[in-house]
């Protein structure tokens, strides 16, 4: 045990509490015949909680963590801190790259070794404690050896490293029971056209992610592949830059079936959409699997990662999960950090106490809409002219024959209202 968090005692419920506790999120609340809990699945994230050392574009380091050194004793003091905060979270899963967990050796086999050390800390931990492993992942991204991708790289060199290091991660995933293993493609993408080869990449990344699929069922893993997508920043652009473009490559690969995502509020902003708009495409392609819920300053052009703070626009997302029929084997991961002028233990719990809560509030909204049915009935009114023979058979017809019906004057199309504002006002009752 360590003494980082102060005593801080676990939190509870409690809506009249004055200090740290959720007012909204009651683990054991029922909604929509389910527990909140089992509802929202809250995982933390150990990289922007527990490695990230509260740095930004312009500055280094802020925060002054006892565990901020590279070697095993700091890991296992930062195991011990990071169990502490789940316990007084009351989270029921927490997420991890493996370089957030370890020292870098000198050799892949050294950091292998450390790796391997703190993944059995973590097991002995979780069978005393409640929580479980969300998902793991590796990263790709950091070390300068994957300045130019990992599985894009030019260097095939590289391109086994990264293999080597997912096949290790996902091995350890496996081991302690993850629900989910993700590959998060920082780098998979070009600074320029001039030195790319673009073909072979894509190429490299569709036999990679083939690889993984396939190491996955070698051993048993029943966890859910994700690809995270990511539009820009570091690189130019991304060979995974949206939902739709996964979906473009994992078809491509013939693994539409094998694999899903694991969509990013502040991602999905910065693809130039909305995170209920990838949400909902991601329900009707098939693909939808997990979440990390975050958001970006909408004055910042770059991927800030802060803690979510709006119920609207988190009720939206979650009204679109629940119509997916909620998580299976995903949930609602935090990947997301501190302002890096908030430097005390507390601020991390106070942080992911109300995000927990604005997650929560915007889970009980969705489902009242949901239940409610009124935006439904209302989408399914606007569509009601397909209900009709005649405009069934269309889809099924060619355009000559589409043709003739309207040249003999058997359509006249009245433009109808989209009701829009009506819809925002609706919306609006329940956030």
């Amino acid at each position: 045990m360590s003494d980082f968090f102060g005593g801080i005692s676990p939190l509870r419920h409690d809506p009249e509490a004055e200090g740290l506790a959720f007012r909204h999120y009651d683990p054991d609340e029922m909604v929509m015949g389910k527990r909140l809990e089992d509802h929202l699945r809250f995982a933390v994230a150990y990289w922007h909680s527990l490695a990230w050392p509260g740095g930004d574009p312009f500055g280094g380091q802020t925060f002054d963590r006892p565990w901020f050194r590279d070697d095993m004793e700091a890991a296992r003091l930062k195991a011990d801190v990071a169990f502490e905060m789940f316990e007084i979270l009351g989270v029921p899963y927490f997420c991890w790259h493996d370089a957030d967990i370890r020292p870098e050796g000198a050799t892949f086999a050294e950091s292998k070794r450390n790796f391997e050390e703190i993944i059995g800390i973590f097991e002995e931990k979780m069978e005393s404690a409640k929580v479980r492993l969300l998902w793991g992942t590796a990263n790709l991204f950091s070390h300068r050896r994957f300045m130019a991708g990992a599985a894009t790289n030019p260097d095939p060199d590289v391109f086994a490293w990264s293999a080597a290091t997912v096949k290790t991660c996902l091995d350890a995933t496996h081991r302690l029971g993850g629900e989910n293993y993700v590959l998060w493609g920082g780098r998979e993408g070009y600074e320029t056209l001039l030195n790319t080869d673009m073909g072979a990449e894509m190429e490299h990344a569709g036999r990679f992610l083939s690889m993984v699929v396939d190491y996955k069922h070698k051993i048993g893993f029943k966890g859910q592949i994700l690809i995270e997508p990511k539009p820009q920043e570091p690189t130019k652009h991304q060979y995974d830059y949206d939902v739709a473009t996964v979906f473009g490559f994992l078809q491509r690969f013939g693994l539409e079936k094998e694999v899903k995502v694991n969509i990013e509020q502040g991602h999905a902003i910065l693809a130039g959409h909305s995170f209920e708009h990838e949400l909902a495409l991601a329900r009707e392609l098939g693909v939808f699997g997990s979440i990390d819920m975050n958001r970006n300053d909408y004055q910042s052009g770059w991927d800030t990662d802060q803690f979510p703070n709006n119920v609207p626009e988190v009720a939206l997302a979650y009204y679109e999960i629940l119509k997916a029929g909620g998580f299976t084997q995903g949930g609602t991961n935090f990947d997301a950090k501190l302002r890096r002028q908030s430097l005390d233990p507390e601020d991390l719990i106070a942080a992911h106490a109300g995000a927990m809560d604005i997650c929560a509030r915007g889970l009980k909204a969705a489902a009242k809409m949901l239940e409610d049915g009124t935006l439904e009935e209302l989408r399914r009114e606007r569509y009601a002219g397909w209900d009709g023979a005649e405009a069934k058979g269309m889809l099924t017809s060619d355009l000559a024959t589409i043709a003739e019906r309207v040249e003999a004057g058997g359509v006249t199309p009245e433009p109808r209202s989209g009701r829009q504002e009506i819809l925002e006002n609706i919306v609006n009752r329940y956030v």
